[in-house]
């Protein structure tokens, strides 16, 4: 072959990859995005899921990783981007610099929300899944003019992990494109109050099960993070899904998406006369309103704290450094 020949079979594969059928000797490719409040600890997530024995340093804006693994001995090494987004919700609209109409079929996202912090825990939730959302149905929509196949797909594979017959079925609204729920800190949220503990997973199994979510609750601990790291591992390199399932609020929960019920989960946590006193138009908003009230949301604004990024020692660069004092002089 050329070098055009080449060049022309790369582009058709990138407008047309097909993940699910794979053929041997061929590299898979995915991208997975990571967001989450602010040191929730999505750089040490990371870090596990590569192997890589390093101290985490905090994130500035979007940093860019990835991780290549074979699937057998002597084939090409499937290859995982891992975007990952800082400043917590400040700088949500960096998401439509990894999220293209190129990768979307092979995109998903892990949103890490720190468990010892809930009253910024659903504002943190709330308004990056809004803008993912968001910027996801966009280029779904310009797909269904240019490729309403894939778009077709896309939309379809949303449902998949829900069968038709599951009592759900019409109670759910999935996200767009797979998603995992990550509680970090566990360690410090295990010294919470039990009734607190329980208002905060019930309230996050409702909502992972809402979107068609994973979910995982995690820390430091070594073991707790192999759970964490295999449904990333699913997510990137195709790995099986675990079956197994945990939902006894005195324990670390682990969902895989579609395992859960609403009548597993129950009601909101709250009495009868409190919820008749509620008004809400959606379960979500109910559940919202429920949660708000045991954990009123902070007015933070993460934009105040953000250091400038030209002092931080860890992109200290001489030359231009010097430069740069001698312009303020």
């Amino acid at each position: 072959d050329t070098l055009w020949d080449l060049a022309i079979a790369e582009v058709e594969k990138r407008e047309n990859p097909d993940d699910d059928d794979v053929k041997p000797g061929e590299v898979w490719e995915k991208s997975i995005l990571f967001l989450g409040n602010k040191n929730g600890g999505k750089t040490t997530i990371i870090l596990r899921c590569l192997e890589r024995e390093e101290s985490p340093k905090p994130t500035l804006a979007l940093e860019y990783t990835f991780g290549r693994r074979a699937r057998r001995h002597n084939t090409p090494k499937d290859v995982a981007h891992f975007w990952e987004l800082g400043g917590g919700t400040s700088l949500v609209e960096l998401i439509r610099i990894p999220i293209t109409s190129h990768n979307i079929r092979s995109f998903a996202v892990v949103l890490v929300l720190d468990l010892s912090k809930p009253n910024e825990l659903w504002t943190t939730m709330e308004s990056l899944l809004q803008v993912t959302r968001n910027h996801v149905n966009k280029i779904l929509t310009k797909l269904e003019k240019t490729n309403p196949e894939v778009a077709a797909e896309i939309k379809q594979r949303m449902w998949n992990h829900l069968q038709r017959d599951h009592p759900d079925y019409a109670l759910v609204d999935p996200f767009p494109i797979p998603l995992v729920i990550i509680g970090s800190k566990y360690d410090v949220f295990h010294e919470f109050d039990s009734e607190m503990r329980k208002i905060i997973s019930k309230t996050l199994r409702f909502v992972s099960h809402y979107y068609g979510a994973s979910l995982v609750f995690t820390s430091k601990s070594e073991a707790l993070l192999l759970k964490a790291r295999a449904l990333i591992n699913h997510l990137a390199f195709g790995y099986d899904k675990s079956k197994s399932v945990s939902v006894d609020p005195s324990k670390p929960l682990f969902i895989p998406a579609g395992l859960d019920s609403m009548s597993q989960i129950g009601p909101p946590p709250a009495s009868d006369s409190d919820l008749g006193k509620l008004h809400a138009n959606t379960p979500l908003e109910l559940w919202k309103k429920v949660f708000e009230k045991t954990f009123p949301p902070k007015s933070f604004c993460d934009l105040q704290d953000t250091k400038d990024p030209a002092q931080d020692s860890q992109y200290a660069e001489y030359e231009v450094d010097v430069m740069r004092a001698q312009k303020n002089q």
